[in-house]
């Protein structure tokens, strides 16, 4: 008997319950902004419009409308931001290209708050509802495993260690049947699959032979039965593995990093244009001339200090820093250490507080680096350590950052011995395999609070 499947609803609910919120989101800021919950003059319908549209557009491009069970909370937060994000650049676009400037940037910061908030929340709740619901028998798949070995125990594991996932481990099955946890041989997986309504079937590759795939895919297609192949791939130790085809050749692409998809990359690069126009406007627009000035009064030489390093691809890129050290021919080639005679009181206070890091905002705007991504070593540093340090290129395969995962934990200022800059490395490298906006923006907060906190190799 077919069972019933709710979640070919899902998408309609989804996107209706999103424009209601988009559109409470319209009207409120309608009332905050112009005092009324009707719109403001001839030109805000066209805007209520667009923002609906674009948002329905959006919704399905980036597949907002699946609730797929393998996914964490973190990863739906990083969806939905994308698509936020994605979003509000359309609207931006749409605004500088048609010259639109009589809207009211007031009233879409509204718009869009008030929609964030509520999109979020409302999606995040209805996850955690629907992982409670399964908790309690409901919306539930039942799963054969096909290959009794260790990757087919970790799964039977994973499934229990996590019920609000909503899958039924029914029993294994293998050629080796006298093991007392293997229910039945490979030729007995579709009789008890049809008995016991089997919705998922996952099969170990180690463990089979080629005819036995293909009888079992031949078999779930035939059943409207899933069918998934897995392998045991945890040496690679990257989490973000990609199959790509050649022709009809599936191949598994271990190099794969999050970054290496264009919707991260326009996620990423649309938060780094919007947080370096926040600084710039709001911060370097008055801080520069008074750190300038100050810089100037205690010795000669440039505001600011620039510096070839190495960035994404390790291309050559000009890295800029409020200049902190009188001007010296050491400059490229020696770090500064503890009371170093170099630098100068404001530098010394620059360099305790990061303020000399701010300039490289406008590298950031410019496109050269990110927010957040691994630092930008002096390229003296590089060539020191890259032959020491397995793999330590690879902290090159995305933008350097203004901060970083490893200065968030403390590895700040001078990198003297060897176990200082292993470790930098090491966090670079998680960083790069692991990158998601929620990681960035947390690695933001954990910034501050080192700065705040944690000063001692600072110098």
């Amino acid at each position: 008997m077919q069972k019933k499947r709710f979640s070919k609803y899902f998408p309609a609910i989804f996107l209706f319950i999103d424009l209601l919120f988009l559109n409470v989101g319209f009207v409120v800021a309608n009332y905050i902004r112009f005092d009324t919950f009707w719109f403001h003059g001839d030109r805000y319908p066209f805007l209520f419009a667009f923002l609906n549209v674009a948002w329905v557009v959006i919704f399905f491009v980036t597949k907002l409308e699946k609730v797929e069970r393998e996914k964490s909370i973190v990863d739906y937060i990083s969806q939905i931001l994308l698509g936020l994000t994605i979003n509000l650049a359309v609207v931006f676009a749409m605004w500088a290209s048609t010259r639109a400037y009589f809207y009211s940037r007031e009233h879409l910061f509204y718009t869009y708050l008030i929609f964030s908030v509520f999109v979020i929340g409302w999606r995040v709740g209805f996850i955690n509802l629907l992982r409670f619901y399964r908790t309690k028998g409901y919306n539930l798949r039942n799963v054969a495993i096909v290959g009794y070995g260790p990757i087919g125990r970790s799964l039977k594991r994973h499934f229990l260690q996590n019920p609000e996932m909503g899958y039924v481990f029914k029993g294994f099955f293998d050629h080796k049947v006298e093991h007392p946890s293997v229910a039945g041989s490979i030729e007995d997986v579709e009789g008890f699959s049809k008995d016991n309504s089997i919705d998922v079937i996952f099969c170990c590759l180690p463990k089979l032979y080629d005819d036995d795939v293909k009888r079992l895919v031949d078999f779930a297609e035939n059943n409207l039965i899933k069918i998934k192949l897995l392998s045991d791939f945890s040496k690679v130790s990257n989490k973000n593995l990609q199959v790509q085809r050649y022709g009809n050749i599936p191949v598994l692409d271990v190099s794969n990093i999050p970054l290496d998809r264009i919707y991260n990359r326009v996620l990423k690069r649309a938060f780094d244009i919007a947080f370096s126009s926040l600084v710039m406007i709001f911060i370097l627009s008055w801080l520069v001339p008074i750190i300038g000035l100050l810089i100037k009064l205690e010795s000669p030489g440039p505001v600011f200090f620039i510096q070839n390093r190495h960035g994404r691809g390790n291309k050559y890129f000009p890295c800029w820093k409020f200049r902190t050290m009188v001007v010296n021919n050491e400059a490229d080639s020696k770090q500064a250490t503890k009371n170093d005679a170099r630098i100068t009181k404001i530098g010394g206070i620059l360099r305790k507080t990061s303020l000399d890091e701010l300039p490289q905002f406008i590298n950031v705007f410019l496109g050269n680096m990110s927010v957040v991504g691994p630092r930008p070593h002096p390229i003296k540093l590089n060539n020191e350590f890259s032959p020491k340090i397995d793999r330590f290129i690879q902290r090159h395969a995305v933008k350097p950052g203004v901060t970083g995962l490893a200065q968030a934990k403390g590895y700040r200022g001078e990198t003297a011995r060897f176990s200082e800059m292993y470790g930098r490395v090491k966090l670079d490298r998680f960083y790069v395999k692991n990158w998601s906006l929620w990681f960035d923006i947390k690695i933001i907060f954990l910034t501050i609070y080192s700065i705040i906190f944690e000063t001692e190799n600072v110098y």
